[in-house]
């Protein structure tokens, strides 16, 4: 028997994003903003994915913040209890991202004291805890804090830099030896973020410099900083008292696990050749000025990816190494290929004799406002294995991909055939992607294609090809990797039975996207008989054909669904009654495609805001406005709208959540058309002056509409606010002034 079959299996571990960062006098935590700390069955449902071993926090500046000597327990007590009912290893981060409570901070002398003071605490509390973080990132932390001044105590200096980063690892220091002297068989599990650097060859010191710097958290647990490190003549130009770096040497704390945390735009490339980017990317080091870009949107021939990044940490230290984070922020497919390739790097690498231990998957609950750093409350929110937006806390795909590889199950997917972004060309900027620190040599599609099995992708079929619905699903499939199929009416009738079994035949989809319908609630009135037989008769073709071939299904309906009475937005479960021909053959089509096919998802959204189209509901109306003509908007009616970029995103996630049933989509609020236009026009400086609202009735519609058809939903609210939508209408959609300018020059 070899050596590689008596090791233990490749673990998976699991954690929450736990940050506690001060900005000023605010602390931002992000256990209150999932919510963890309050939902004691989260740990249940990370048990029954299968998770074994969970980096907890236990975090100084939520449980002590006024006074050391006032510790409250309430919630680590309840959680730590729960996990060991369940058979859960805890490995305790005491801070995160932090800078300790308010009566310390980072560049506090007494900083590594008063944490040990802490650690003490905690282990004699909690004396089966085997497994520690006393400081996360430190190397991190110390950058945001005493070198981007994002956060407390906000330095712009290497002084700070540094002597925030030595306080915090001579803090491990400390909290580790107060540690084992409870329990003397803790480990410490020592995580830092490994971007690597690449430049143009002006800035190659730049570089190495930087390449050599990543490495300084463990370096100096270790012991290995001492005169002869490159490092060392760096913090004595600072002003660092060299006395403080011997004294790692005396007693050095090597990590028992070295946790890699790597993002895809950890890498970064410096650029000397500033023209081809935004003000924003710019900075410098004093001598010279630069870029600095994540690596991937630049470099044609890529990164050097999860494999490489932890075959350099397992050959500089010879310990055990693990990913302690493991999360992307992006949509569903890229979070699954992402986790994917992670995983598989990491069985590779021992395959070949490193010891690498464990992956984590991290942000089980998912992030909020990680897109400004953690440096102000603007609600985004970046969903993980879990999706806070329903209550409770929906599985996601990447669940499932989390629970099969826990219970050591191969996952399948079909968007799993197409490699990341990071992988394809879309990933390359629009500006500097010419800037290359050298010519590209191997694609980096062939790196991926190594450790895949190529197949050909199954596709999304789109139906309703020409309509603008499916032309967004086309688009963003495109931008998404999601390989697709669109079809015109011309190619596929939906109401044709026999065309529809062809075309899933013919096609082989994993999914089918039913874009196809009468539109026109007015004209239905006249054509009742065409409404029903493609609203209705077609769908209900679609969903037995799906269900006969086991083919996910979406397919969309509306709020015209409902008769308006109600003075509170709709819900999925609310009953449906349309007022007009159209609501009432979505209203059958729901019913007839839920009875053929159960696992259909069926979605209902507003009236779409769609920033490129000319015939959405805003546009003409600011376009008249804009040359001077009088328009007349009902001011009497309430309905919700749908931002169509959120809507197809949400969409695909949904699907390839493998979610059923009904669904509501729309942007959170209500509003009328009159307050929808003016807030529009308002925001695009369009004169209302010759705006007016009317009743519904002065606009003499053929069909009957409800007053009221406002959405919510029970399942999840997965779109944004409708004033941050139009908002962002606002700021994409062509200017309005200017066009409508030019065509009265024109005229």
């Amino acid at each position: 028997m070899d050596s590689t079959s008596q090791r233990p299996p490749l673990e998976l571990w699991g954690g929450t994003e736990c940050t506690i960062n001060r900005v000023g006098d605010k602390f931002f935590s992000q256990l209150e903003r999932n919510g963890h700390r309050h939902r004691l069955e989260d740990l249940d449902r990370f048990a029954q994915l299968g998770l074994r071993t969970l980096r907890f926090p236990i975090l100084w500046e939520e449980l002590a913040p006024a006074s050391p000597d006032a510790i409250d327990w309430t919630r680590v007590d309840g959680q730590l209890l729960r996990m060991r009912e369940l058979g859960i290893r805890a490995i305790a981060g005491l801070v995160h991202h932090g800078s300790g409570p308010a009566y310390t901070s980072l560049i506090d002398p007494e900083f590594p004291v008063k944490l040990a003071r802490f650690a003490r605490q905690v282990a004699e509390r909690y004396p089966w805890i085997d497994a520690f973080t006393p400081v996360n990132e430190p190397l991190t932390t110390a950058r945001f804090s005493g070198l981007y001044g994002h956060w407390h105590p906000h330095g712009h200096d290497g002084f700070t830099f540094a002597h925030a980063l030595i306080n915090q690892c001579r803090g491990v220091v400390l909290a580790m030896r107060a540690i084992r002297e409870v329990n003397p068989a803790a480990a410490l599990v020592q995580t830092d973020d490994l971007g690597k650097i690449y430049s143009r060859s002006k800035l190659s010191y730049q570089a190495d410099f930087e390449n050599e710097r990543r490495w300084i958290t463990w370096d100096l647990l270790c012991g290995r900083v001492d005169r002869a490190h490159s490092m060392w003549s760096y913090f004595e130009w600072v002003g660092i008292d060299p006395r403080r770096l011997e004294i790692f040497q005396e007693g050095s704390c090597t990590p028992d696990i070295v946790g890699v945390n790597h993002y895809i735009t950890s890498d970064r490339f410096l650029d000397d050749d500033l023209r081809h980017y935004p003000s924003e990317m710019m900075g410098g080091n004093g001598r010279d000025r630069y870029a600095d870009v994540a690596a991937v949107r630049v470099r044609p021939e890529g990164i050097t990816g999860p494999a490489g990044i932890l075959r350099e940490a397992c050959l500089r230290y010879g310990q055990p190494v693990a990913v302690t984070e493991a999360h992307l922020g992006c949509t569903r497919e890229e979070q699954l290929r992402w986790f994917l390739e992670i995983w598989n790097a990491a069985r590779a690498l021992r395959n070949e004799g490193h010891t690498v231990c464990a992956v984590t998957a991290w942000s089980l609950l998912g992030a909020f406002d990680w897109n400004s750093l953690l440096t102000r409350r603007d609600g985004h929110y970046e969903p993980g294995a879990f999706d806070l937006r329903s209550d409770p806390p929906r599985a996601t795909a990447v669940a499932k991909l989390i629970g099969g590889l826990a219970k050591g199950n191969c996952f399948e997917h079909p968007v799993l055939a197409t490699p990341g972004w990071w992988h394809r060309t879309v990933r390359l900027a629009s500006v500097g992607a010419e800037r290359s620190a050298t010519e590209a040599t191997t694609p980096s599609i062939s790196r991926w294609s190594d450790s895949h099995e190529l197949r050909e992708p199954r596709p999304i079929l789109i139906t309703g090809g020409a309509g603008r619905l499916a032309g967004a699903f086309a688009t963003t499939a495109e931008l998404r990797g999601l390989c697709y199929r669109a079809l015109a009416r011309a190619e596929l009738d939906i109401a044709d039975r026999t065309a529809v079994d062809e075309a899933l035949r013919a096609f082989a989809p994993w999914a089918v996207i039913n874009c196809a319908g009468f539109a026109g609630i007015d004209a239905a009135e006249d054509h009742e008989i065409a409404c029903a037989r493609s609203n209705t008769q077609g769908p209900e073709n679609l969903a037995i054909a799906c269900a006969r071939s086991r083919t996910a299904l979406v397919t969309f309906s509306s709020d015209f669904v409902f008769d308006g009475r109600a003075d509170v937005p709709y819900i999925e479960s609310d009953a449906t009654e349309g007022l007009n021909v159209y609501g009432e053959s979505k209203a059958a089509s729901e019913r007839k495609v839920l009875s053929a096919f159960p696992g259909a998802l069926i979605l209902r959204l507003g009236k779409i805001l769609a920033p490129i189209e000319s015939e959405n509901f805003l546009r003409p109306r600011l376009m008249a406005l804009a040359r001077g003509e009088h328009v007349l908007v009902a001011n009497d009616i309430k309905f919700s709208m749908t931002s169509l970029p959120d809507f197809v995103h949400a969409t695909l996630d949904l699907l390839i959540d493998g979610e059923c049933g009904l669904w509501h989509l729309a942007n959170l609020g209500a509003t009328t058309p009159e307050e929808a236009l003016r807030l529009t026009a308002d925001l695009m400086r369009v004169d209302t002056s010759l705006l007016k609202g009317v009743p519904l009735w002065a606009l003499r519609r053929p069909a009957l509409r409800p007053r009221f058809r406002a959405l919510a939903s029970e399942r999840g609210q997965l779109l944004p606010s409708l004033e941050e939508a139009v908002r962002r209408y606002a700021r994409e959609a062509p200017p309005i002034r200017e066009e409508a300018g030019a065509l009265i020059a024109a005229s």
